[in-house]
């Protein structure tokens, strides 16, 4: 019987057929918009040149020394540190975790799990963060998440330059916000954070946005060389889809906003993935951020059908193990169990970071909040609140360090700053 019913699934060659007429019909309105975005930016091959080369360290180091960026001093100071090896080493990490127990373990790296903290608001956080993890032998993140606007901090003395510069420098990969979203007005039902219940009508990307934000995408992609961006919306995932099939190295990870709460909708977004895949397998889904209420069934059948569609080591499953203390979920909220448990048989996770431990959070004066991510830089200063988002910050990496412990106790592989850890 269920032989029968699953033969039924089948997708056959003329419904496919249908799509390909459909995407290569020159008449198709819906494909031909989308082309004439990309078309702006110039051929596949000129769009990809201009990224490689905006993304180059020389290039970014002396963008910033032509706006005599007070930022310059720092990237080079964390040159300097990783370069003097002032970074605790990985195996002298698992020693101090371990001790003598360190030479006994064999950790698979195939399983292993990348640190991951968000959100990553301002440059001179890393700075500190830095000399942190440099006194306390600390680890820093293999992944970074930002949320801030991008017409803001590409204001702001190059801090969009020093970031680029400083993720290379380090080794480790991170994410943009574009400034396409529900919150930047397009969404006519939601008036700001304050009334994000407006996503429930639709995250924000409506009637022409969609091709806004690839547009938005596109002018980031050639002008400062970033590549992986925050996806919100089936459409825009779609054109993240398209854009890839045609040549450009984009990649993007998808919000939490999405959604994403069981296997049904996982496989939808991996099918899609699969059918707009090169043909050397690639997809620009490299990250997949899973519901806060997602539980670890949900990804042990999903890393099935992963796996199946031979995406394993390209799309990582994105887990929050920490929230922001306030606005966005009923706390405490800590999943760091459930991510040990999982750790050993589910390969390319990231362990996100969102927030301190909820003992620490609240206690704090001031704790995390998700509303801070959408305040301008220049209130946060005015109300001098910047400390205390400073502090938040370090708190998740302190909660990102507890992580890494606990994984290591248990004998896990971790993927933190490759350049400054080996």
């Amino acid at each position: 019987m269920q032989k029968d019913l699953r033969e039924r699934l089948r997708v056959t060659q003329a419904q496919l057929e249908q799509i390909n007429t459909l995407l290569l019909d020159p008449n198709s309105r819906v494909i031909n918009d989308f082309l004439a975005v990309v078309e702006k930016y110039g051929s596949v091959e000129e769009i990809n040149r201009k990224a490689a080369q905006a993304r180059e360290i020389p290039n970014l180091m002396a963008r910033l020394k032509d706006m005599n960026s007070p930022y310059l001093a720092h990237v080079e100071w964390l040159i300097e540190q990783r370069d003097r090896g002032a970074f605790i080493s990985s195996a002298d990490y698992r020693r101090a975790v371990l001790g003598e127990r360190a030479e006994t373990v064999t950790f698979d790296e195939k399983l292993a799990v990348t640190l991951e903290i968000s959100a990553f608001q301002y440059f001179p956080w890393l700075i500190a963060q830095a000399k942190q993890a440099i006194q306390n032998r600390e680890l820093m993140p293999g992944r970074f998440i930002r949320v801030r606007k991008m017409k803001e901090q590409e204001a702001d003395n190059g801090d969009i330059l020093a970031v680029a510069a400083a993720m290379q420098i380090i080794g480790a990969s991170y994410v943009e916000t574009l400034d396409t979203k529900g919150t930047d007005g397009s969404n006519v039902h939601l008036g700001g954070p304050a009334t994000i219940t407006g996503y429930f009508g639709g995250v924000g990307q409506p009637n022409q946005y969609a091709l806004k934000w690839l547009d938005e995408f596109l002018y980031y992609y050639t002008t400062y060389g970033i590549k992986q961006v925050l996806n919100i919306n089936p459409g825009t995932v779609l054109l993240g889809y398209f854009l890839h099939k045609l040549g450009v190295d984009n990649e993007f990870k998808i919000s939490v906003f999405m959604g994403n709460d069981n296997p049904y909708a996982a496989l939808w977004t991996l099918i899609g993935a699969k059918l707009f895949s090169r043909a050397d397998g690639s997809s620009p889904l490299i990250g997949f951020n899973w519901s806060n209420s997602v539980n670890n069934e949900t990804m042990e059948i999903t890393a099935e059908v992963r796996q199946a569609l031979g995406f394993e080591d390209v799309v990582r499953f994105e887990h929050h193990i920490t929230e922001t203390w306030k606005s966005i979920v009923r706390q405490p909220y800590l999943r760091r169990d459930e991510l040990v448990e999982i750790a050993g048989h589910v390969a390319n996770i990231s362990a996100k970071h969102e927030g301190g431990d909820p003992e620490l959070e609240q206690t704090r004066e001031h704790p995390s909040d998700i509303l801070d991510y959408f305040r301008d830089k220049a209130e946060v200063e005015e109300t001098g609140d910047m400390p205390f988002l400073e502090r938040n910050y370090l708190d998740k990496h302190d909660a990102l360090n507890r992580t890494a412990r606990a994984l290591t106790e248990h004998g896990f592989a971790l993927v933190a700053a490759r350049n400054l850890h080996g």
